[in-house]
């Protein structure tokens, strides 16, 4: 899951001179902190109802048992990491366009690291305390997940979301390599979101490996479709562009679909359709395309941005927290399983509120500076783009 920043379009032209004026943006996209919200809700109802296994130990019976009606609803939940993926391509392309690569490779490390230091300290003692029914990681693990790297090294995760993170880490390498370094462009982004697409369905029919972990087929075009969607925001109705979107959406889907599906059997925890997959993944497009072309201006309250900065804290510590604060709850205390499931979500949104007040906002513009000084002399290659 991507944890950005909203900055203002940029209005430098293309390079080029082919492409047409970009558009100012006129203000923060107070409706895409909204909809990141919606998606990391999205996936909490996923890791509370919508799935057995560790979250079954919380409750002391499966999810089944807890919401009989809408378990498998709950189930639909698991798609808001690809809504957000769709929601980080756009916004990564807004925030690295003009950037010197410096100035990228800053605050995407500046963002995403405070706050996850945090949780992997919180979650790591929750887990060690010995009334908690889940085990903690060993020391070495531990440090390993600090750098956020665990996955690729075969390290234990302290972190079950943290798999995303390792997507959206590839993700800016990517964009960071191809499209910040030499500059930004809409030609350049273009071919780069082509290249991409190529490479993905290469990657499949190949069973390269290391092709895999690089161009990550499954979640590519989610990331590419919302690199699409930054173009029609910047530029306006664009037939390559909207093409962008509309194979990244073809594409994409059916990766969900492969990975999601499976034909009714009562030994599954529920049962997802196809079409409904379709539909979840076709409304999470539609709902940034709306927002890339400024049909939701309406929405721009203040307190969107308030939702849009609890994000991502939010999605760090709700699964595994959220597993002992039900536990306690419903086994121990006794509150029916309603009322612990809202309790459980309104107790991560004020976890959340205290990462993000005494945090990120401390720690995070600390860090941006010093990585800014640090990699000044290093990390200054701009390759022509404007400057911030």
């Amino acid at each position: 899951m991507t944890a950005p920043t909203l900055p203002e379009a940029r209005t430098t032209p293309a390079a080029t001179g082919a492409a047409p004026p970009a558009k100012e943006s006129g203000s923060r996209l107070r409706a895409l902190d909204g909809l990141r919200l919606i998606a990391a809700l999205m996936v909490a109802l996923y890791h509370y109802g919508g799935r057995d296994g560790d979250v079954s130990r919380a409750w002391g019976s499966s999810p089944r048992h807890e919401f009989p009606t809408l378990s498998g609803a709950f189930a639909y939940g698991c798609l808001g990491v690809e809504i957000f993926f769709v929601i980080s391509g756009f916004v990564i392309c807004m925030s690295g366009w003009g950037r010197p690569l410096r100035s990228f490779f800053a605050s995407r490390v500046a963002r995403l690291y405070p706050a996850y230091w945090a949780a992997i300290v919180l979650v790591t003692l929750a887990f060690a305390l010995p009334w908690v029914a889940y085990r903690t990681v060993s020391p070495s693990d531990f440090l390993v997940n600090l750098t956020m790297l665990q996955q690729p090294v075969g390290a234990q995760r302290v972190l079950g979301v943290c798999w995303t993170l390792w997507a959206e880490v590839r993700f800016y390498a990517l964009f960071a390599l191809f499209v910040v370094l030499p500059g930004a462009t809409r030609r350049r982004v273009m071919l780069f979101c082509a290249v991409w697409t190529l490479a993905t369905v290469v990657t499949t029919a190949s069973h390269v490996e290391l092709l895999r972990v690089v161009v990550m087929p499954e979640y590519s075009s989610f990331f590419i479709g919302g690199i699409g969607l930054y173009l029609i925001h910047r530029y306006g109705h664009d037939a390559p562009a909207w093409g962008i979107v509309g194979v990244s959406f073809l594409i994409g889907q059916h990766y969900a679909v492969a990975g999601l599906w499976h034909p009714p059997n009562p030994h599954y925890f529920s049962y997802r359709s196809a079409y409904a997959i379709i539909a979840v993944i076709a409304l999470g497009y539609a709902a940034v395309a709306l927002i890339a072309l400024g049909k939701v201006r309406w929405a721009n309250w203040r307190w969107l941005t308030v939702a849009g900065a609890l994000t991502y804290p939010f999605y760090l510590v709700h699964e595994h927290l959220g597993w002992v604060v039900i536990g306690a709850l419903h086994r121990k205390l006794g509150v029916p399983a309603y009322g612990t499931f809202a309790l459980t979500i309104a107790l991560m949104l004020g976890l959340a509120w205290v990462l993000n007040r005494w945090v990120e906002r401390r720690f995070t513009p600390a860090l941006r500076r010093s990585l800014l000084r640090g990699v000044s002399g290093g990390l200054s290659g701009s390759g022509g783009a404007a400057a911030r």
